[in-house]
């Protein structure tokens, strides 16, 4: 299963945060030292802060953090709320696929699916900043380059 590039920079988001604590970047910051465009991330803030993941403060002293919640929150929880509930393949798209009434195929991807969010679902954000992660994280840039 691959996930979508909006879940891909939320992960890469929330570990920035997780290893930044007591600190308070700015969107640009993250998306900076995460390398991704700051429309982008703040695009995804805002999801991750509807989710109860990521605070964000406006004004002076504000900035990003990540809640206790989002901290605790388990990996395929996150990923889950991320990707939707949709299913692996399009069979409803149109054209509908012929087979969709008789397939087995798409079962047997729904199960594949759900064992990859399960075996996410163990892992806290919290750990994913342990080393060897963690310090990298800490070494990246946090200058805005838009």
């Amino acid at each position: 299963m691959r996930l979508t590039k909006s879940t891909d920079l939320a992960l890469r988001v929330v570990m920035r945060l997780a290893v930044l604590e007591g600190e308070t970047p700015t969107t640009r910051e993250v998306a900076a030292a995460v390398a991704a465009p700051y429309s982008h991330a703040a695009k995804v803030v805002t999801r991750l802060q509807h989710l109860g993941v990521v605070e964000a403060r406006r004004g002076r002293g504000g900035g990003l953090g990540l809640t206790a919640a989002g901290r605790s929150a388990s990996v395929g929880w996150l990923v889950r709320q991320l990707e939707g509930a949709g299913d692996v393949v399009g069979c409803e798209e149109d054209p509908p696929c012929p087979l969709r009434n008789a397939c087995r195929l798409r079962a047997a991807l729904r199960d594949a699916q759900e064992a990859f969010f399960a075996s996410l679902d163990p892992i806290r954000v919290g750990e994913l900043v342990t080393a060897p992660a963690g310090p990298v994280l800490l070494s990246l840039s946090a200058r805005p380059n838009d």
